[in-house]
C-alpha cells in the first residue's frame, strides 16, 4: 500500500431509476437477514481530470468528496466489471491540491498534464443496510439523486444533468447479497445502469444537455 494512503476494494451494483421508483422492502433476502431505517446525505464531490480526460478514457477516477462517512480524496482503480481498487488520503482545508501520493499514482495516466476540476456531483443519498441476524452490516442500498455539472470553459456552456440510480455496495457480505437486493430491485423496475460510474455517465451527456426530471 502506498505510504499515507489507506486502500479499500469496492464491489458494487448500479441500477437506474425515475423519480417515482419505491425501494421496495430488503429485508428477508435470506434468512435472519434485515434492514436498517433509512439516512440522508448530502455528498459534494469534484473529480479532476487532464484537459484531454485522460484518467477517464482509463476508466480511473480521482475526486475530493465531502460528506458522508467516507469523505475525503478517492482515486479509483477498475479491478473487475463492478468492482475498483479505491485509495484514499484526508481531507484538508478545503482549497488544497491533489494529494501528492494520489497524484504520484495518477501520473502514470496523466504523464505532465495538469489536473483540474473536469465535474462536480451533489448528490442527496438515502442509506439503508442489509443486516445479519446480529445486526452487521453485510450490504448498503444508496438511493441517489444527482445533479452533475461540468464547468464551462473556453467561453462554452458547461453540461448539466440530473437523475436518480441505486447502488448496492458489499460491506462484509458475499456476491449473493448484491444477487438478491438486484434481483428484488429488478422485480420492482430498476434497471441495471450501462454506466460505470456517476462520472461516466456525466461525461457522456451532450455539451449543454440537461435531463430533468430525473431519468
Amino acid at each position: 500500500m502506498e505510504s499515507g494512503l489507506t486502500d479499500w476494494l469496492e464491489t458494487e451494483h448500479k441500477y437506474d431509476v425515475d423519480e417515482e421508483f419505491v425501494i421496495p422492502d430488503l429485508a428477508g433476502l435470506a434468512a435472519g437477514l434485515g434492514v436498517s431505517e433509512p439516512s440522508v446525505l448530502h455528498l459534494t464531490a469534484s473529480y479532476f481530470d487532464t484537459p484531454d480526460l485522460r484518467l477517464a478514457a482509463a476508466r480511473v477516477t480521482l475526486r475530493r468528496r465531502t460528506g458522508g462517512t467516507d469523505a475525503g480524496w478517492h482515486l479509483k482503480l477498475p479491478v473487475a466489471p463492478g468492482t475498483r481498487r479505491e485509495l484514499r488520503a484526508p481531507l484538508g482545508a478545503g482549497s488544497e491540491s491533489v494529494p501528492d501520493d494520489l497524484a504520484a499514482r495518477a501520473s502514470a495516466w496523466t504523464g505532465e498534464q495538469q489536473l483540474r476540476v473536469i465535474a462536480i456531483l451533489e448528490t442527496t443519498r438515502t442509506v439503508r443496510h442489509i443486516t445479519d441476524p446480529a445486526g452487521q452490516d453485510l450490504a448498503e442500498v444508496a438511493d441517489d439523486l444527482v445533479v452533475g455539472r461540468r464547468p464551462a470553459r473556453d467561453g462554452t456552456e458547461g453540461t448539466s444533468l440530473t437523475w436518480r440510480e441505486i447502488e448496492v455496495e458489499l460491506i462484509s457480505g458475499t456476491p449473493a447479497i448484491l444477487a438478491a437486493a438486484g434481483a428484488r430491485l429488478r422485480a420492482a423496475g430498476a434497471q441495471p445502469s450501462p454506466s460505470a460510474s456517476k462520472l461516466s455517465r456525466l461525461l457522456g451527456a451532450a455539451p449543454g444537455a440537461s435531463d430533468a426530471p430525473p431519468a
